[in-house]
């Protein structure tokens, strides 16, 4: 009897445990499927679309020389922060456009060569709908105010050459000093990546204690900006401020250009300033190296709108300078470019212009960097200190020229020459002039590049002029693709777990079953 009933009792259990092992089978099969279904959706659906490269390109016409700047970008991205990238550079031949005064026809085909590389990198077939844009500095400022119609005859020269080129010319303009530290400004935080950010980086840039943009310092040969945002900025000097509203965001931007400040001008207002006081046609410089001699043709000097104010009659036409290395006599001298007397608002720089107070991380590039850069004050991963950097100037000032010139073979004399000038005038100019102290100093971070892209304004120019940057955020996908291909096949993957313990807990395995019998 009792036989018989554990029989039965066994017989009925197992087309109740077949039926079971069936139906959760079928439930893996169709979970399976799922899951590689959802995983296929996710790759296939949210990939990106294949690149479609786009190209820009930028001439700045400086004081001194003119660099052609030609950036790509995936078009599917404009709007997104960063994603423009320098792909090449050419040093244009010759002087900067406005060195051509007084053979202006020349000034365009002095681009020829550069506009070549340019057709050579950019595809053929991207050539037409290539944007190109030229923009004429401070040494172009000075030549209108010195002769107008000089300067129009030059940037029609350089307009001819480039509406011959095969790219969509958008025109050849001298920008002005406001627009050359705004732009600088765009571009150093724009590939920082200041303006927009989004996820964790989002999260974490809002902990920081740091000041939410960089300032940029901006260095020419004939002009100088400094730009950035400041909290205390009040309404004593409107014509030094900027509003901006970017990706969502508005700044309230400080902004002024100095012209006649670049280093190459400055160096000429010292020599103008040394020459109210020579008795005779021999100069002693101690901002030039002992052994150093330059002779200056007094007729040209003082035909420079920077040093025309000092022009005075002088019994010889040379002037025969003589260097003397002594780095603290040279900073006397050029501290008296800066006129610290008078300022009519709550704080100033220099010349009675205003100035809020310094806030924040600064980006020093254009000759900031290039000088730093050749006295070896920039490979350090941290700022080095004032009084480092000080003492390095001091000493490279010290050496003799023959030296100097012995050690710098590959360098031009006339650049080689200045170094020990520029490096003062830089510590003179952000000292004395902007108040940057040994407390701030290490604020300023000397950049020559930002990523593969110069530091500069040609970037933020061509942004500008492209609408590239909007004024409000746009609307995007709350997570990027790898993200989000991330999370389905995580979530797969839990999915997956869950059903096979599901199946553990249901249907326990022989070895299971054997031991609890």
């Amino acid at each position: 009897m009792e036989i018989t009933v554990l029989t039965a009792g066994v017989t009925g259990t197992k087309p109740k445990m077949s039926s079971t092992r069936t139906i959760l089978l079928i439930l893996g099969f169709l979970s399976t499927l799922a899951v590689i279904a959802l995983i296929a959706v996710a790759v296939t659906q949210n990939q990106p679309l294949p690149k479609n490269i786009k190209y820009g390109i930028v001439l700045d016409a400086g004081s001194s020389h003119t660099n052609l700047y030609v950036y790509e970008w995936p078009a599917e991205k404009e709007n997104d922060t960063g994603v423009v990238k320098q792909v090449e550079v050419c040093k244009v031949e010759g002087p900067g456009i406005s060195g051509y005064s007084h053979a202006t026809e020349k000034a365009g085909p002095s681009l020829a060569q550069c506009l070549q590389q340019a057709k050579e990198v950019i595809p053929s077939a991207q050539h037409k709908e290539t944007p190109v844009y030229l923009g004429a500095t401070a040494g172009m400022r000075l030549l209108r105010l010195q002769n107008e119609s000089a300067a129009d005859k030059v940037l029609s020269s350089v307009g001819s050459t480039l509406r011959s080129a095969p790219f969509n010319f958008q025109g050849a303009r001298i920008i002005t000093g406001q627009e050359e530290g705004a732009y600088g400004w765009i571009t150093i935080n724009y590939l920082l990546g200041n303006f927009k950010q989004s996820g964790w980086k989002k999260l974490l840039h809002s902990l920081k204690s740091l000041s939410e943009t960089s300032g940029a310092l901006d260095l020419g040969g004939a002009s100088t900006q400094i730009t950035f945002v400041s909290k205390d900025l009040s309404s004593e000097s409107p014509e030094n401020q900027l509003y901006f509203r970017l990706y969502g965001k508005d700044y309230q931007v400080y902004t002024h250009s100095f012209l006649c400040y670049g280093k190459d001008q400055a160096l000429q207002q010292k020599l103008a300033m040394d020459l109210q006081t020579v008795e005779n046609s021999s100069l002693p410089d101690p901002c030039f190296h002992k052994g150093y001699e330059r002779t200056i043709n007094i007729s040209d000097f003082f035909k420079n709108p920077c040093t025309s104010d000092k022009k005075k009659q002088l019994p010889f036409s040379q002037l025969y300078i003589k260097g003397e290395g002594d780095y603290q006599k040279c900073r006397e001298n050029i501290q008296k470019l800066f006129n610290k007397s008078n300022c009519p608002y709550s704080s100033c720089s220099f010349n009675g212009i205003y100035l809020p107070p310094l806030q924040g991380d600064f980006g020093a590039f254009s000759a900031f960097y290039f000088v730093m850069n050749f006295l070896n004050l920039t490979s350090e991963p941290n700022p080095l200190a004032l009084n480092k950097v000080t003492s390095t100037i001091e000493s490279f000032c010290a050496r003799p020229w023959q030296e100097v010139k012995t050690a710098y073979q590959h360098i031009k004399e006339k650049y080689l020459s200045e170094y020990c000038f520029s490096g003062a005038y830089i510590l003179s100019l952000l000292e004395n002039g902007y108040e940057f102290t040994e407390n701030n100093w290490q604020m300023i971070h000397f950049l020559g590049k930002i990523g593969s892209s110069d530091a500069g304004w040609t970037l933020g120019y061509m942004l500008n002029l492209t609408n590239m940057i909007p004024a409000e955020e746009p609307a995007r996908p709350p997570l990027s693709h790898g993200s989000y291909v991330g999370l389905m096949v995580l979530c797969s993957l839990v999915l997956v777990s869950v059903l096979l313990f599901a199946w553990l807990l249901f249907h326990k395995p022989k070895c299971l079953q054997k031991g609890i019998v």
